[in-house]
Formats: structure tokens, C-alpha cells, sequence
């Protein structure tokens, strides 16, 4: 029996844990504002807000309903553009709110089916703590795509909003249900979350298939999936944390891109990851992609995989009654071959933060600059005296059958002065541990002089030992 609020009304349903939400909403709940577009994550037609207390807060996230399993909404409150308006009786006509009123307002809305997802987005960010800039209120619709109105219209929608925000003088859940974003009901969801979680039974059972934010999975396996006997990983105890020890960054598998971003432990060893974050995927997926789901996903062209393999992250293994490291370098043992039982799952990932005198830096290229996958992407992370590189580690996708950690090039840099000459040289290192082939993002040749070039950006870009500037 899974549990959670949809929009006012308590839900206790018995359909299959597998089931996504975006289905629930429309054939069960009869909500049709929510609509049926990619059913992979990408248009943003789906979008819904998921809020959880996090610290005693209550938090609203943009997701995508079609990627989200009812499984990871137990004890949450769901809501769907239905859900945003005043109450009124029948007899009348359905009032707009603040968001959709500056969606009118400025022609922001033309056939009208990609315009509950922004609205939905849009009102996520009013809800939410970012500061009330127009960076971030584009950057609040990352996720949701318009074929037919144009973006213009839909950026002042947006101004209007952060105009509004400036006059906030209290918490913005408060100021949004005072101002007409959202309806006064939402004061009441703290306590009626709380109701639930009192009454919440948590299954730890471990057994596959394991599913975290499911952003990739339900893209491959939707059918499969929605009747599957399911270990769900999201809402794990203990698997969303982010702590320091020593001088070790360790996280739990479920740890999303969000909650990275948001965490001060790594923003403040690596003070431009929320830069190179932007350029992975969308809003809406970065709330709801786990770090474990990126490592098991084992695509050669992982982000973040690339990422933590500069890094020389350790990922932890467990079958749940035992645990074993493993070096996330030696978790992939060919094309979509992991190092990993089936009954097996991440529980953990740590890596060594960086000191303020190291360097660290990604590069990313991919035929657009967001919401899309790398044709290449490459990494490094530099242990620094002075100008003397102590340890190094160089990682690269898109050159090969699975995501590389050129061990050749970081232990050439080792004991290195940063120089033209030395950069040059270990670039031909890389040139004999690279392995790529022609596709539709490149030809080998392309990949192998894009390469090339990024790993130039990365010392041109660390030349100042700037951190990642």
C-alpha cells in the first residue's frame, strides 16, 4: 500500500509499487492537465512538483511523472497543475493563479500543451529558497520545451514572477499560498506528511531489480518495470547523505545531482560543480538522477561517472548483509559490464576532496550545450606543490567501450611541472589508451581530436591554479 497526498486529497493506493506516477495522475486520478509528451524525461510536458520535509522544511522539486515511480512517492505530496488553483465550487469558473495569470498575460501560451509544465516549474521556483534573479527562473524551466509559442514570451512570464518574489519578506511557501501561487491548503501539508510518516511501515528487503531515481531505467524498461518486485533505493535510510570524514567526501548511492549541488562539503572543494552540473541533463532529472544510478548505468559517456573517475572515487558494494570497496576505476569490465552481482548494489561512494591549492576541471561537448548527451566528455584532478603536480587523475568518455580512467597519462603527470611540453607529451599517451569509434555523435577521428582539445581547455583553464574557474 503506498501512501502520499495528490494535490488536497490522501491517496492510498494499491497499484503496483512500478507503476510511474504520470500514469496514476491520468487513468486512475482522472487529472488530464498533466500531460503524455516523451515519456523519457526530456519534454517536460509531465512535470509535477514532489514535496518532502527535509530538516524539519518542507521542500518542493520539479519532476518528471513519467520517469517517477509510485514506489519513491510514499509519504509525499504530489501536485499537478490541477493542484495550484484556488478551491471554488463548481458553478464557477476556475480562477487562474499568479503564474498562470503572467502566462496570459504576456502570450506565453499558444496550443497549450507544454504550458502546465512551466506553469508547474515556474511555480517550484516561486516556492522555492533561490534567489529571485531571471537566471534563475530560466533556469527553473530547463526541462520544459515549447514547440510552438517561443521562448520570449515565456522569459517575461518569468520576470514578472521574480518581480513579485522581490517583495517577499517571509518564508515562500507563506508568501506563496498569501500571494495566490499556490492554494492556502499547502500550510497544512507539514502536518498532514508528518501524519503519514508517523504512520509509514519502511521495507528494507534487498533483492533486484534496484531502482534509485529510475531517470534511465524507465526509459529502457518501462514495461518491465511498472510489475517488477522492486528494491527501492531512493528514499533508503541513510542513502541520501553527504557528510564529511577526515577528508573524505562520503555519500549514500542515492544521493541525487541536486543534492550534490546543494551541499557545501562539495561546493566548497570544487567551487565550480555547480557550473559543470548545469551542463547535465535538466532541473526536474537532476532532482530525481542518483549518483549510483550513473555509475550502474555504465554508459561510456557518464558525466559524472567522468567526474568521480578523476576523482579515484571508491564506490561500496553491499548484497546487504555484506560489503566490499571497490575502485570506481575497476567497476567497469567491458561495454555495459559492471563490476557487480546481480543481488548487489552501490550503498556508498566517497573520494578525496580537494585542498584549495589542487585543481580540478571538466569539460563537456555534445551537439547542443544543455539537455544533451556528451559526444565527448573528460575530467582532472590535480594534486598541487606549488607547480609541481604530486597526483593527477585523467578520465575521459566517449573514446572507448566503457568510461576511462587513462592511468598511463595521470602517472606520466605525476612528479611533473605544468609546461606546453609536458601536456603535449602526455597528450600521446592518451592517444594509445583511447579506443573510440565512428557513431552518430562523431567520427574516431573527430572524437580523438576533440579529446585532444579539451584536455588543452583544462590546463589553459587551470593556468591561474584558480580552482575549476
Amino acid at each position: 500500500m503506498i501512501r502520499f497526498i495528490l494535490n488536497d486529497k490522501d491517496i492510498l493506493t494499491e497499484q503496483p509499487p512500478g507503476m510511474v506516477l504520470l500514469d496514476l495522475i491520468r487513468y486512475q486520478q482522472h487529472l488530464p492537465g498533466t500531460k503524455i509528451g516523451c515519456r523519457e524525461g526530456d519534454c517536460g510536458a509531465c512535470t509535477v512538483l514532489i514535496g518532502e520535509m527535509e530538516e524539519g522544511k518542507l521542500i518542493y522539486r520539479s519532476m518528471t511523472s513519467c520517469l517517477l515511480a509510485l514506489g519513491n512517492i510514499h509519504g509525499k505530496h504530489v501536485v499537478t497543475i490541477e493542484g495550484i488553483n484556488p478551491a471554488v465550487s463548481d458553478q464557477q469558473q476556475v480562477p487562474l493563479n499568479l503564474v498562470q495569470q503572467a502566462m496570459a498575460d504576456e502570450s506565453a501560451t499558444q496550443c497549450g500543451f507544454c504550458t502546465p509544465g512551466f506553469v508547474m516549474s515556474f511555480a517550484g521556483f516561486c516556492m522555492s529558497d533561490s534567489e529571485p534573479t531571471m537566471e534563475n527562473a530560466i533556469a527553473s524551466v530547463d526541462g520544459n520545451i515549447c514547440r510552438c509559442t517561443g521562448y520570449k514570451s515565456i522569459e517575461r512570464a518569468g520576470r514578472r514572477l521574480v518581480e513579485e518574489l522581490k517583495e517577499c519578506r517571509e518564508d515562500r511557501l507563506t508568501f506563496s499560498c498569501n500571494k495566490g501561487i499556490v492554494p492556502p491548503y499547502f500550510k497544512s501539508i507539514p502536518s498532514r506528511l508528518q501524519s503519514i510518516a508517523d504512520n509509514m511501515i519502511i521495507h528494507s528487503s534487498v533483492h533486484p531489480p534496484f531502482l534509485g531515481g529510475g531517470t534511465d531505467l524507465y526509459v529502457q524498461r518501462h514495461d518491465e518495470m511498472t510489475h517488477a518486485e522492486i528494491s527501492f533505493q531512493y528514499d533508503h535510510p541513510g542513502m541520501r547523505a553527504i557528510k564529511k570524514e577526515g577528508n573524505r567526501c562520503v555519500m549514500g548511492g542515492s544521493v541525487t545531482v541536486t543534492d550534490m549541488m546543494e551541499s557545501i562539503i562539495i561546493t566548497d572543494a570544487i567551487p565550480s560543480f555547480h557550473k559543470y552540473t548545469k551542463l547535465i541533463s535538466s532541473t526536474p532529472i537532476r532532482n530525481m538522477a542518483t549518483l549510483a544510478g550513473n555509475f550502474v548505468n555504465a554508459s561510456p559517456i557518464g558525466d559524472f561517472t567522468i567526474i568521480f573517475l578523476a576523482l579515484d572515487a571508491t564506490l561500496l558494494i553491499s548484497d546487504g548483509v555484506n560489503e566490499r570497496p571497490i575502485q570506481l576505476r575497476n567497476f567497469y569490465k567491458g561495454y555495459k559490464e559492471i563490476n557487480k552481482k546481480p543481488e548487489e548494489y552501490v550503498k556508498g561512494v566517497s573520494f578525496e576532496l580537494p585542498s584549495k591549492r589542487d585543481l580540478f576541471h571538466f569539460e563537456k561537448v555534445s551537439k547542443r550545450t544543455h539537455l544533451d548527451i556528451a559526444s565527448v566528455n573528460t575530467a582532472i584532478s590535480l594534486s598541487m606543490d606549488g607547480d609541481r603536480i604530486i597526483e593527477a587523475g585523467l578520465s575521459a568518455g566517449g573514446v572507448g567501450p566503457i568510461p576511462l580512467y587513462l592511468g598511463h597519462a595521470s602517472a606520466f603527470l605525476k612528479g611533473k611541472t605544468r609546461s606546453q611540453e609536458v601536456v603535449l607529451e602526455m597528450i600521446e599517451l592518451v592517444h594509445e589508451e583511447i579506443k573510440p569509434i565512428s557513431d552518430t555523435r562523431g567520427s574516431k577521428e573527430y572524437k580523438r581530436l576533440l579529446l585532444e582539445q579539451l584536455i588543452k581547455a583544462h590546463f589553459i583553464c587551470l593556468k591561474n591554479d584558480n580552482l575549476g574557474s
